[in-house]
């Protein structure tokens, strides 16, 4: 008797070891692994998915029609090591009949602690304080030196009261913030009740917040919803914070408002492109904090990641439900 045919899966990075282990344990998959922490080069990605039957992406891998028609008629799953799924052209996959698994839940908490490192972080201006104690600045106790701006008694604007976002309206609460303001799509009254929180148009959330908070996903609605008009709303002590994907924010316009004055500050874990060029604008200012991107990088998180995406995967080439499947 013939052995079963193996299947193909083609994983575009080396990705945490419970996940890698679950793969290596699949008896019914042959696995090819990009092995490296960077990004696979298009060309190799090409020539890695021909004939694939599965494929385990990250949202740095652009899944387009000319990925797919180099994969062939075998593919029949996709899943990606992200919540988001801006990378995948999901229309055309639809309309090939691709599964799709991803990752939601398993990092709501990771990032909204992130969230609130960051919101902090820029709010009481630890870089600039670091950096003062390191380089001499640090003379003596002055009265206004090194002042920013608290939370207590503030008004908080989240852009995208999602599972993220409500993970950080949950974790900024007992900061005593007065008022949580939220928008979105449309309003969510028992997401909101829990904060009191009022839904309101993006324009007034950024006329009426101390601190914005973006989580929202990426798409063509949010695609620059964070643009000249928005900041022009926001308060001049207002502090801005984006975890959630690059392009919903104009980024010359927010250096603009950060460089004139017209924000106090803003701080990023996501931008456009990824990584930030080391001369990008926003690099020069002493009010903006950017991080590489860090939102779910916990081992635990990363890990619990990889696994679910491993699961999803398997799942998926033998028909079964997947843990977490994208339903279109």
């Amino acid at each position: 008797m013939r052995p079963a045919r193996l299947m193909k899966v083609f994983v575009t990075r080396r990705i945490p070891p419970e996940g890698r282990a679950t793969l290596a344990q699949a008896a019914d998959c042959e696995v090819e692994e990009w092995d490296s922490d960077e990004p696979i080069p298009s060309q190799e990605l090409e020539r890695g998915v021909v004939g694939a039957h599965g494929l385990l992406c990250l949202l740095s891998d652009r899944v387009d029609k000319k990925l797919l028609d180099a994969a062939g008629t075998n593919l029949k799953v996709i899943s990606t090591l992200s919540v988001g799924v801006d990378h995948l052209a999901l229309d055309e996959i639809k309309r090939r009949g691709i599964r799709v698994g991803y990752t939601p839940d398993v990092l709501t908490d990771a990032t909204a602690e992130l969230a609130v490192s960051l919101l902090l972080t820029t709010c009481r201006r630890l870089p600039e304080a670091i950096g003062e104690v390191k380089n001499g600045g640090w003379t003596s106790w002055k009265p206004l030196w090194m002042c920013g701006y608290g939370l207590s008694q503030s008004t908080v604007g989240i852009v995208g009261l999602g599972r993220i976002g409500q993970a950080i309206a949950r974790r900024l609460k007992p900061f005593g913030v007065q008022r949580f303001l939220y928008t979105g799509q449309q309003p969510k009254p028992q997401e909101a009740v829990e904060f009191q929180a009022e839904f309101v148009s993006a324009l007034e959330l950024a006329a009426e917040s101390d601190f914005v908070i973006v989580s929202c996903s990426l798409t063509p609605a949010t695609k620059g919803l964070c643009n000249k008009e928005f900041f022009q709303k926001m308060r001049s002590t207002a502090v801005f914070v984006n975890i959630s994907r690059g392009d919903v924010v104009n980024q010359d316009d927010l250096y603009q408002a950060l460089a004139s004055g017209q924000i106090a500050a803003a701080g990023l874990d996501v931008t456009t492109p990824e990584p930030l060029p080391t001369d990008h604008p926003l690099l020069s200012l002493q009010n903006c904090v950017i991080l590489p991107h860090i939102g779910s990088a916990t081992y635990k998180t990363r890990n619990t990641m990889s696994l679910l995406a491993a699961n999803n995967l398997l799942a998926g080439l033998r028909g079964e439900p997947m843990p977490s499947e994208l339903k279109f």
